[in-house]
């Protein structure tokens, strides 16, 4: 039995390396292990920094690989006392920042240090940051990418040649990367494959080697391996390079009793019907034909599993148009809808009078949707943030 009341010993440093290049460049921050019992991120980046010195003279800017929840890592769990992944929102970092160390929970005290970090990262470096999360699911899985669907997230995890899911901030509060997004800089999640596989880890220093060519920190030429890491990464992919949305999340608490039947696996189509999992000893169907995602086979987690669909490349097309000629303004001219103070970042949805209008209206605009109450949609601007100074003279931009 753990005991929660007394924290496991920490490793010295939380920096698990750091690279500065001979040049100025971009600020690559990458993290492992905010899940504690998904190492494959932790073990590529170790992995990585042992080898990353002798491409020193290479590289440009700055390179960091930070450790993520640390008492968590050391009892390979997923969290301690609380999800590290759902504290990021702003009233809690403020909470958390204005109480006594003695006072924080394990994961509290986690992101008080990372934040620390983070912060003083902001301070040392000027250039683009590029913020990437290494992640591994609990079920078998093709790598993919997620991503808040600001235009700078999307236009640089297109060049990966994995799937990009779109939207999952909508159902989960507080991702670490939401709160970097937030910020105004690119930030992706890298699931690379099912947790502790060696496929898993490869797949992250594949990814980190390829987000070092495309942010711009090491010249594509100079690496002899490029292909190799892109092809593979291809191929555990299975040549999938779609855009995918959320469209629902089947959601547990810690008090239920929840089971995935056996043998499904993330990207996986499945019936109307399909029996899913069992739920306090209830079956669990498919209301309705779609494509499984992120099914839950591990003891801790606020997500049984997910339904996804794919977007087609016209309606991207569409939204990037949108936002280019800023058509969100338009918004306000339809009746119930008004903006929620004078920045202009945010929209209040009356579902009274609005209730006929589709997410997919708010979402081609770039605008993410929460639920005030049963009558009010919040839906935030994710382009009003994004600093697209800092980027617009990167290749990919």
């Amino acid at each position: 039995m753990i005991d929660l009341l007394k924290a496991p010993p920490k490793p010295k440093t939380r920096i698990i390396g750091h690279l500065q290049g001979a040049e100025p460049g971009p600020v690559l921050v990458f993290f492992g292990g905010i899940h504690g019992n998904e190492p494959s991120g932790v073990q590529a980046l170790e992995h990585v920094f042992s080898k990353l010195e002798k491409h020193s003279s290479q590289v440009k800017g700055n390179v960091y690989g930070l450790l993520g929840n640390i008492p968590a890592i050391l009892q390979n769990r997923r969290y301690i006392q609380k999800d590290l992944n759902r504290l990021w929102l702003k009233e809690e970092i403020t909470r958390i920042e204005h109480c006594k160390a003695t006072h924080r929970s394990f994961e509290e005290q986690e992101l008080y240090e990372l934040l620390n970090l983070i912060n003083q990262l902001f301070t040392a470096h000027h250039q683009p940051f590029y913020f990437i999360d290494f992640h591994t699911t609990s079920s078998k899985t093709l790598p993919f990418i997620t991503i808040n669907d600001a235009m700078i997230n999307r236009k640089f995890a297109r060049q990966f040649p994995v799937p990009i899911i779109l939207g999952i901030e909508e159902y989960l509060e507080g991702p670490l990367l939401s709160y970097i997004n937030s910020l105004g800089y690119v930030s992706l999640g890298f699931e690379s494959g099912q947790h502790a596989s060696e496929e898993a880890k490869n797949n992250s220093i594949a990814f980190f080697w390829l987000a070092m060519i495309y942010a711009g920190a090491i010249q594509k030429e100079q690496m002899n391996s490029f292909d190799v890491y892109f092809t593979a990464l291809r191929t555990s992919a299975s040549w999938n390079r779609n855009f995918y949305e959320i469209v629902k999340r089947f959601a547990i608490s810690p008090e239920d009793s929840f089971n995935m039947e056996p043998g499904f696996h993330s990207f996986q189509k499945v019936s109307k019907g399909t029996l899913l999992a069992q739920l306090n000893e209830s079956p669990v169907y498919a209301e309705k034909k779609g494509i499984l995602f992120m099914p839950l086979y591990q003891p801790q987690g606020a997500e049984g599993y997910f339904m996804i669909k794919r977007i087609p490349t016209w309606i991207l097309g569409i939204s990037s148009m949108l936002r280019k000629t800023k058509a969100d303004h338009l918004l306000t001219f339809l009746p119930g809808i008004s903006w929620r103070d004078a920045s202009k970042t945010q929209l209040v949805v009356n579902l009274n009078v609005a209730r006929f209008y589709s997410k997919a209206i708010f979402h081609l605009m770039g605008f993410r949707n929460r639920e005030l109450d049963k009558h009010h949609l919040l839906i935030n601007n994710r382009e009003k943030a994004a600093r697209n100074h800092l980027y617009k003279n990167s290749p990919w931009y």
